[in-house]
């Protein structure tokens, strides 16, 4: 009697114990399940046997700039729309072995090689430091074109095809011109082929190696200057004045005085590297190899520094 009495609540100590493992075993498992579920939230759609993630549309939406927070929802289903019509092409192609193709597979290689090759000038840019205050406040003074006297200007652009001998000429005859209308009639008299048209363009929105020219200029002046075809008359028909101030300014001359400083640092880099490396130039490369390329390989850099 004893025995079955003490052992009723053992059984019954066991049998709770095992419905306590059985209820945790049930939790264990639902979460489980939940951990394993929670990655395929992050497609956002299957094609065939391959998905599309979140992160392949999110990384195709960071490259396109500018985008409002009002647009982002249908931009993000238009580049899903993009994704699957790319992987369905990717996979016929592949069925088809284009892939292999000698072709195709140097341009992965020459891909390959460029985004590696930028991503390492990157890096090195990334030691430029921003301009301070004193820098800023002086690039500001000595571009007066730009910001404090920044004028919008209305042209007129006579783009001229003429022999490189034939631009001296042209640009004496400009000089002796009493009007722009003058000049025309002397081009329709020598039979020179030419076009016109008109813009309006900010100081910001012209080449900075000119700008002070333009900024000397008054109305109804006008400059030749040669072109790959001849050359090219730029007459200021009209401008207004519209100053910006330094606090405007300001983002606009960090952000130019930083990628000058980006682009000092990738040139020196580079010019270390050369030197530091055996280059061999072959057969017909050989000849006239003196002068290096290495300028080219520098991603280029919007020299504009204007704020509108």
């Amino acid at each position: 009697m004893n025995t079955s009495t003490r052992a009723a609540p053992a059984a019954a100590r066991s049998a709770r114990n095992t419905g306590m493992l059985i209820a945790v075993a049930a939790v264990l498992m639902v979460g489980c399940g939940e951990t394993k579920d929670k990655p395929a939230t992050q497609t956002a759609a299957k094609v065939n046997k391959e998905e599309i993630t979140v992160h392949q549309i999110n990384f195709a939406l960071g490259q396109q700039r500018g985008l409002r927070a009002d647009q982002q929802e249908a931009a993000r289903k238009q580049v899903l729309e993009r994704l699957i019509d790319q992987e369905l092409t990717l996979q016929k192609a592949t069925e088809l072995k284009i892939d292999r193709d000698a072709k195709v597979q140097q341009q992965l290689e020459a891909s390959r090689r460029d985004i590696i090759s930028r991503a390492y000038l990157e890096r090195v840019g990334e030691t430029a430091t921003r301009p301070n205050s004193a820098e800023v406040e002086k690039y500001y003074a000595e571009k007066p074109g730009l910001f404090k006297e920044r004028r919008i200007y209305n042209l007129q652009e006579i783009a001229i095809e003429a022999k490189p001998e034939q631009v001296p000429t042209l640009r004496a005859k400009l000089e002796s011109s009493k009007n722009i209308s003058e000049f025309i009639e002397y081009l329709k008299a020598n039979d020179f082929r030419f076009s016109g048209n008109q813009a309006v363009r900010a100081a910001e929105q012209l080449p900075l190696a000119n700008l002070d020219t333009f900024a000397r200029m008054t109305d109804g002046q006008s400059m030749l200057s040669p072109s790959p075809t001849g050359a090219t008359v730029v007459v200021l028909a009209g401008s207004r004045s519209q100053p910006v101030d330094l606090q405007r300014a300001t983002p606009a001359i960090e952000q130019f005085l930083l990628n000058d400083r980006k682009r000092d640092i990738i040139a020196r880099d580079l010019k270390s590297l050369r030197e530091g490396a055996k280059i061999e130039y072959v057969g017909q490369f050989a000849e006239g190899a003196a002068t290096p390329a290495s300028a080219a390989s520098a991603p280029a850099t919007n020299q504009g520094t204007g704020t509108k």
